[in-house]
Order: structure tokens, then sequence, then C-alpha cells
């Protein structure tokens, strides 16, 4: 008897080793289930169906666990989650599934001796993060909190414990207030803490360093150290929103190369409602690391939650302004802060485990809490801006200068643009700045045109390896959803494709700006193709939608021939009514001829291809 129990821990462990080897999900002992009629209502079905209930998710979803169910498993139980369907207040349940999700930081040993200071909140002689002219302008961080959502924050840590906000914290994997981190020999849940310190850490009371928002309130909820799931992750999205200003994340998939995965029915529901109702409905903000996958040439568009238009997706550069050998390109990735580089180049001094400081913080997990302190910045500023108000904010005073990269382009409205660092490196200055005056966008406007009639079968071969698609549109003109001045735009797409690694697909605007949206990549030898995915770009924020878009899918392995299906292709246009003015751009208009099919790499028209009537559908071909 003793043996079978001392087997059980490592049948566990099993398991998990074999579903994440065969791909398949890890079932848990727990269900989303939707009820109506109350917590008195969930209280009574779980009681009868051998549940116990832990409470709301938020609105009618609810956290149930079985007794009866194994922890851990590789097929669902259908039998328990039938006989929840046969309550009449049961709308909807799901079994919830293990999900793998890692911290964005990078494990390399530090090899620089300590620097006494923080060399990217002001460091005029290589560029920094502007925050000091910001402190200048009486702007600290207070009034506003901030939420790391991670794997705890040590709540008494020296330079912590004065901004410590308990009513922004919570322990989700073990469902109780207390946000501490569970203490290894490896220190494995330091992540949250050193988090937390680059927003947060005290000023001028002689420990560690300071953080970007010294005053700023902060809390941390404590959700990657253990199974998380779907109801994990919408738990954490949406803890005390109307007093949580901002969430700040640096997990997410695996940044491998081959994954494509992002948040499930109850996280886009947590994100949705956060952005709308959230902070009495000026919204929630989200900040999140744009990923580490650098070295497997992973796209961060393939992460449905930095590829995501309801939150701030940060990347990386290093202290001499070049890309990191971590980072992942993408288009929708809205600006940049410092972290981590080479081994001559500085990381990021934080508050670490034990209550001690390190100067060793590395990776994107490094560059969005740089963020979220710089937001809190401009939210004191004026506590009135909208989640879509903070986001115009960073494509506007973020900086190209001192960041290096081949990438930079100069999209429709004359801003200059990267895959690498969105539109820039964060000014926290010009963020208070301009927050102070800024007046608040209109109403956000969502036009969805389905670009396609009937799908598109497209044969690859060496040299015809391009399907490409324009439609002109006129982007809901004459109907309340009618968008004149872009913010975010989607390209729903579900395709098959044999090597889902091989392909390149690009969008190109009315005005010409080229969005790649997904870069090839060379781990990725799925079958699967891409079902339904909104690929998303922050590149043309602020053009003129209307006229002709083009879709480009390219086969970059010219040896191998290969098929596939474009099915659907559906253009999801954000942004509103009106042109929101901006005095730093130039006045540029739409050009007379919109014809260019293909651009070389330096966005020169290298292939013209003669309009259709407008509105139609032309030019599906192979070249």
């Amino acid at each position: 008897m003793e043996g079978r129990w001392t087997l059980l821990p490592f049948l566990g462990a099993y398991l998990v080793h074999l579903g994440l080897i065969t791909g398949q999900g890890i079932y848990t002992n727990t269900w989303a289930v939707h009820i109506e009629g109350g917590a008195r209502e969930a209280e009574r079905i779980a009681h009868k169906h051998g549940f116990i209930s832990h409470g709301q998710v938020f609105g009618d979803y609810y956290h149930f666990q079985h007794r009866g169910v194994v922890r851990r498993s590789l097929s669902g139980h259908r039998g328990v989650h039938v006989q929840l369907h046969t309550e009449p207040q049961v709308i909807w349940a799901e079994q919830q599934i293990a999900k793998r999700r890692h911290k964005r930081d990078i494990h390399i040993e530090p090899t620089d001796p300590k620097f006494p200071q923080q060399w990217y909140l002001y460091n005029p002689s290589h560029g920094d993060l502007n925050v000091k002219e910001a402190w200048a302008q009486g702007f600290t961080g207070r009034g506003v909190v901030v939420t790391i959502l991670d794997d705890g924050i040590e709540k008494d840590h020296p330079d912590l414990a004065r901004n410590y906000d308990p009513d922004a914290s919570y322990d989700v994997n073990d469902r109780d207030p207390d946000p501490q981190p569970r203490y290894t020999q490896l220190n494995d849940n330091r992540h949250g803490t050193r988090c937390a310190g680059e927003v947060a850490a005290a000023a001028n009371n002689g420990v560690c360093g300071v953080g970007v928002a010294y005053n700023t309130k902060i809390g941390g909820v404590r959700m990657l150290d253990g199974e998380v799931t779907d109801v994990v992750e919408a738990q954490s999205l949406s803890l005390n929103s109307q007093h949580i200003h901002i969430y700040s994340a640096s997990w997410g998939p695996e940044d491998d190369g081959k994954t494509v995965d992002g948040p499930a029915k109850l996280a886009k529901e947590a994100f949705l409602q956060g952005v709308t109702e959230g902070r009495g409905g000026l919204g929630s903000i989200f900040v999140w690391a744009s990923g580490n996958g650098g070295r497997e040439r992973d796209s961060c568009n393939c992460d449905g939650y930095t590829n995501s238009i309801y939150t701030l997706s940060i990347s990386s550069t290093t202290q001499y302004g070049n890309v990191p050998w971590y980072s992942e390109a993408c288009s929708s990735t809205l600006a940049t802060t410092y972290s981590s580089g080479n081994l001559n180049e500085k990381q990021i001094v934080t508050t670490d485990l034990r209550k001690k400081c390190t100067d060793s913080h590395t990776g994107t997990s490094a560059s969005a809490p740089l963020a979220a302190g710089i937001i809190a910045l401009a939210l004191e500023a004026n506590m009135n801006l909208t989640w879509r108000d903070m986001q115009h904010l960073v494509v506007r005073t973020s900086r190209p200068a001192h960041l290096i990269t081949n990438d930079w382009r100069t999209n429709g409205v004359g801003r200059l643009v990267s895959h690498s660092y969105g539109y820039g490196l964060l000014d926290a200055s010009a963020m208070v700045a301009l927050a102070q005056n800024w007046s608040s966008v209109g109403p956000q406007h969502k036009c969805v045109i389905n670009m396609l009639t009937e799908p598109r079968q497209y044969i690859n071969t060496p040299d015809r390896k391009h399907l490409i698609f324009s439609r002109s549109v006129e982007a809901c003109s004459g109907q309340p959803d009618f968008v004149s001045s872009l913010e975010h735009v989607q390209a729903r797409l579900t395709l098959t494709y044999n090597h889902r690694g091989n392909l390149a697909v690009h969008l190109i605007s009315p005005l010409g700006t080229r969005s790649t949206l997904l870069a090839p990549r060379a781990q990725d030898n799925s079958a699967e193709g891409f079902n339904d995915w909104a690929f998303m770009t922050t590149h043309s924020w602020d053009e003129d939608p209307r006229g002709e878009w083009t879709l480009e899918i390219e086969n970059v392995a010219f040896s191998i021939i290969s098929t596939g299906i474009l099915s659907q292709f559906t253009l999801i246009l954000y942004g509103t009514g009106s042109s929101a003015t901006d005095p730093s751009i130039s006045d540029y208009t739409r050009p007379s001829n919109n014809s260019c099919k293909t651009f070389d790499t330096q966005q020169i028209c290298i292939g013209k291809t003669h309009h259709g009537p407008k509105g139609s559908q032309t030019n599906t071909h192979n070249p």
C-alpha cells in the first residue's frame, strides 16, 4: 500500500510529461460553469453533483472542482460533464485543461559587476526612457494601482512593503488573499517580485533601486505557480477591475517557434470585460511582454495575448540600442523599453526574492514592467485616459532614435515603425506631457469585411511561390461603424497548408504600409494551418483605410511543392469615425495610384496590376 501511494505523484508527473510529448491537453478535475440564478443556485448544483464550488470567476461563471475525478488525465470525464448539462440553469460548462505558460525571463548567470545606477531611467549618453524628466514634472505614480500577474510577489520585501496593496493582490493558485511566493532552493518563483520592483520599488529608503513609478501602489496575483487553466487566467485578468488600473504580464505560450496559442473562452471574455467595464468603463490597461523566442525565430503574432488588440505589447532593446537575441519581431508590437543584451551590456536592477536586490533581470519580462511604470506616470497625469487613449499616447510619443534595426519603415502617415520595436522607445516625459491635455478619442468603431466570396486554392512551386489577393474597400462608409482613422487592423485567416512554418503572410494597406503578419518559422512543422486566427497589425495607425488592401501569402521553401486553401479572409478595421488629430505628423493623403501588388524589402514597388472595379475582388493569382 505504501508503495502505491508513493507512486501516485510520479504517475501525475508522467501524465503531464506524456501529454506534453503527444501534444494532448492534460484534463484537470476542475470545470468552468456558466450558471443562471446566482451564487446560491451554483452552490446547489455543485453540491448535488459532487463538486466543490470555488466561487465566481466573474459574472455568472463559476469554478467547480470534482471530488471524484482524478486531478490529471489524458482524457476528459464525459459522465460528469453530461450530469452538469442535465441542469437547466447550466448554460455552458467546460472541463479545464492545464496550459503551458512560461515566464519570459532569460536565465543567464550574471557576469557584470554591480552597477549602482539604473542606466535606463536616466542616461543621456546612450539614450534612456526619460523617466527622470517625468519625475521632474511632478509625476511619480501617486494614486495609480498596478498588479503583476505572475508567480506572486514578496509583499514584505523592504523595497516593496511601503507600496504594497492587498486589494490588488490574490493567490489564484491556492485560492487565498496572500500572494507571497513559494520558496524553493532554486528561487524559481522570483519572477513576479523582480517585475514588481521595476514598477514600484520605493524611493529614498536606502534599499536596492527605485521603481519607475515609485509612489504607485503595487499588487501581485500568484497564478503561474500551479496549473494554469482558462479559469485561472480569467480570474487573474479580472481581479478587482474597479480598483486596479494596470495589469502587467510577462508570460504566455511557449516561445518555441512552433506553438500557435492564445486565450481561451473565459480569458477572452475577461479581456473584453476589462476594457469595457474596468476602471469605471475607461477600460483596464493590460501590458504584455512580447516574447523571448528570437533564437527559435518565433513570431509574436502566433501568441494570442501579445497579438490581441486589448494588450499593449512591449518589446525589448539592449543598453546600446540593439535588437536582443531573444527578441521576436511581429506587427502587433506597439513599443519598446530596455532590457538585457549581450555580455558587455547591462541588465535591469530590481528587487529580488528573499528581500534581496539584483542587477540581472532579463528578457522581455523586464521590459513590460518598465512600460507599466511609465503608463502609471501617464495615468497619474490624466486619470480619465481610456485604454485606447493610452495606446494613442504610446504611438505618438515613442522614439525611434537610438534603436538600431534594418526594418524601420515610414508608414502611410509618415511615422517610422518597425516589426522589432513597434513605434520605438517609450518616452516617459513626452507621455505625461501629452497626457495632461489629451482629449479622449471617440468611441471605437469596428468595420468587418468578408474579403472572400469563395475559397482560393493555391499551389506553390519553386517558380510560383506567391498567392496575392487584393480588394478595394470603403471601410463601412455610410454606416455607423465607418472607420476613417485606423487603430488596430486584424486579418482573420483560415488556411490549410502542409508545412505551416514555410509560410510568410503580409498585409499591405491602401497607403502602401506593408505589415508582416507572419514570418517563416523553421521550427514549425505543423500541417494544421490556421483556423480563424486573427493576425493583428498596429503599423497603419491613423491611416485612412479606404482603398485597396492586399494579402500576400508566400512559400519561402523554394524547393518544396506544396498546396493550400485560403478559405477565410476577414478584414477587421478598428478605429474612429473621424481622424484623431496629431500635429506631429504630416497631412498625408491617399495616393492616386494604389496599383502596387508587390514590394521589395525597401517597400519599393516592383510589380503592378490593373485595378478591377471598385468593391470587386481582383488579382488572385500565383505570379
